[in-house]
């Protein structure tokens, strides 16, 4: 889980309860005080975490939609809560459609393996940029050089480099519980300034069917939570990823993140 997930929500965008569910027989021990007697980092946890990761990887399209609630914290220290949602076309290695809305704000991402479009609808403003030529390496390119942080970036990463478990400080199992009617495993991680909850289906299909971010080197500690509802034989087709520019629309140009530092600054 990178930090910086909860902080792309954000700059894009600007729940699904989960149902405890007991085994027969089972005791009925609080979560709390299950987590709190349980192992710093739980080998079960990590092997859980590395089991859905290498089934993301195997998946070579999915369609998925995002129910989130996103926290935002007043100067006064009040915090507001925004219901939003995030769906996603994918193939991979090089096609890749993002719709948000919120009841504010509505963003879309085209990616084609060429060309990163990001559009505003309500605005009906665009920018576009040349893009490299697979999803992992659009992920950095669109960060480091723009600032632009996709939501859920995290299920891009897991399993590679790029989300390593040795950041973790704490990962243990909490128990089962049911999201949208399906039976999952609930566990809970942390590692430095950020606390974070994943619910995994069980069975044959380690989808994260359930994702809670903290922020807690924030004193008001603001969440990202978000619910995921999977369609692993969505058909995609190119279509999906181009992009094709309504007639009233204006194409404005996307900005380096060195540039909008250096303006900051003056």
């Amino acid at each position: 889980m990178r930090r910086s997930s909860l902080f792309a929500a954000i700059a894009l965008l600007s729940c699904t309860t989960a149902a405890p569910v007991m085994a027969e027989g089972q005791a009925d021990v609080p979560p709390s005080a299950a987590v709190a007697a349980a192992a710093k980092v739980q080998p079960e946890a990590l092997a859980a975490l590395d089991r859905m990761a290498k089934y993301l990887r195997s998946l070579k399209s999915f369609g998925l939609r995002a129910d989130t609630t996103l926290d935002l914290v007043t100067e006064d220290d009040q915090k507001l809560q925004f219901p939003g949602t995030i769906d996603y076309k994918v193939r991979v290695p090089n096609g890749l459609r993002i719709d948000m809305k919120t009841d504010r704000k509505e963003r879309q991402l085209f990616y084609d393996g060429k060309t990163l479009t990001v559009y505003g609808p309500k605005n009906k403003l665009y920018a576009q940029t040349d893009a490299p030529p697979t999803i992992a390496k659009l992920l950095a390119v669109a960060e480091d050089k723009y600032g632009i942080e996709l939501p859920l970036a995290d299920l891009f990463l897991w399993g590679t480099d790029k989300a390593p478990v040795s950041a973790l400080k704490s990962a243990v199992f909490v128990g089962p519980a049911r999201i949208d009617g399906s039976v999952t495993d609930q566990y809970a991680f942390r590692q430095d300034g950020v606390d974070w909850q994943l619910w995994i289906e069980a069975g044959d299909k380690p989808l994260p069917r359930r994702l809670v971010i903290t922020t807690t080197d924030d004193p008001t500690q603001p969440q990202f939570a978000s619910t995921l509802t999977w369609n692993t034989n969505a058909a995609v087709r190119d279509a999906d990823f181009a992009f094709t520019p309504p007639k009233d629309a204006g194409r404005i140009k996307l900005v380096e993140v060195d540039v909008v530092a250096v303006e900051d600054a003056k």
